[in-house]
């Protein structure tokens, strides 16, 4: 039989065709319609799953095997490590207090990374000790042996340090208290600069603020560019942090460092390996355009995430060393409020 119409009515075959073909585009619309839902979708579970992991990264006690490796690396020097802690209004925070065999009369303290300890920090507790500096090594909030339900990168931490920085200005009476900080610690550090009086600070592989993390990790997880969570994610990004002042009362995009350097008059040196995968150099890069003035950036061949001590050792010390000393003070610190 052929389709053909009568009196401008289909045949049953036009008929059954007409119906095929509405067929066919029904899936497409389907398609079409839930094409948004779906996106939605996967971005409600990658904020969910972002903001979990940065609120429970892996927390590592020290264990009595690296209780002893560090007093036995302290003591080479002649030093002994000593244990004291501080209480904040929500968590009970611990350090190892170092004295130098010779000292200089200066303090540094040091603050570690992420899902790391204060045992990460001994190799530039060592060689401060032997230029001598003493050492404040603490466990950040929520790692090592410090209390805390989870880190803040910065929003909780500033206070911390600002504590630690009084308790080492009231224990030792410093003509110079310095900060040297790794990744999260280094932007600590900066951070903390808008409450606490440093001669001068030391960040390596720093963030300029989490709001960019969030765009680097969320490109990590697809292995692209920030672009994809500064674009095509970025409501992802956006929950994630919406979802952490919903379930723990914190706005993690207000930590930021590059804001904190802004205006601030305290010498500041960062540090960055052009290798670094995690923390690209152009957040540092960032962070020093807030206050050219202000920052020196050394950017380091081959130098991946904090490698620069075992990618160029004798520079490293020699930088280090020489920008504490370089911006030491005459007169004695009092408590910073």
């Amino acid at each position: 039989m052929l389709a053909f119409e009568v009196n401008g009515t289909a045949t049953p075959i036009a008929a059954a065709n007409s119906m095929a073909q509405g067929e066919n585009h029904l899936p497409i619309r389907h398609i079409l319609l839930g094409l948004p839902i779906c996106y939605l979708i996967l971005c409600l579970v990658l904020a969910i799953v972002l903001s979990e992991l940065a609120f429970r990264p892996p927390r590592i006690p020290l264990d009595e095997q690296q209780w002893q490796s560090a007093k036995k690396t302290v003591s080479r020097l002649g030093s002994a490590l000593e244990d004291v802690s501080i209480s904040t209004p929500d968590a009970r925070l611990q350090a190892w207090f170092i004295h130098p065999p010779n000292p200089n009369g200066n303090a540094v303290i040091l603050l570690h990374g992420v899902s790391d300890n204060r045992l990460g920090m001994m190799p530039f507790a060592e060689l401060l000790l032997a230029n001598g500096y003493a050492v404040l090594v603490p466990d950040s909030r929520a790692q090592g042996m410090s209390g805390g339900d989870f880190p803040t990168y910065g929003l909780k931490e500033t206070g911390d340090v600002r504590q630690w920085f009084n308790w080492v200005v009231a224990r030792q009476h410093p003509p110079c208290v310095f900060a040297l900080g790794e990744s999260m610690g280094g932007s600590i550090a900066l951070q903390a600069l808008r409450q606490t009086p440093f001669c001068a600070v030391i960040a390596e592989s720093a963030f300029a603020s989490f709001r960019q993390i969030g765009y680097l990790r969320m490109g990590q997880v697809f292995h692209g560019g920030a672009w994809v969570g500064r674009f095509a994610l970025r409501p992802a990004v956006e929950l994630a942090f919406l979802y952490g002042r919903i379930t723990r009362g914190i706005n993690l995009a207000a930590a930021s460092p590059e804001r904190a350097v802004a205006g601030s008059r305290v010498p500041i040196l960062l540090i960055h390996g052009l290798a670094d995968k995690n923390i690209p150099p152009q957040q540092s890069e960032r962070i020093r355009d807030r206050n050219p003035a202000g920052i020196s950036l050394w950017e380091v061949p081959r130098a991946d995430h904090c490698g620069t001590i075992n990618a160029a050792y004798d520079e490293f010390t020699s930088r280090v060393l020489g920008w504490f000393a370089a911006h030491g003070a005459a007169a004695h610190l009092t408590p910073s409020r």
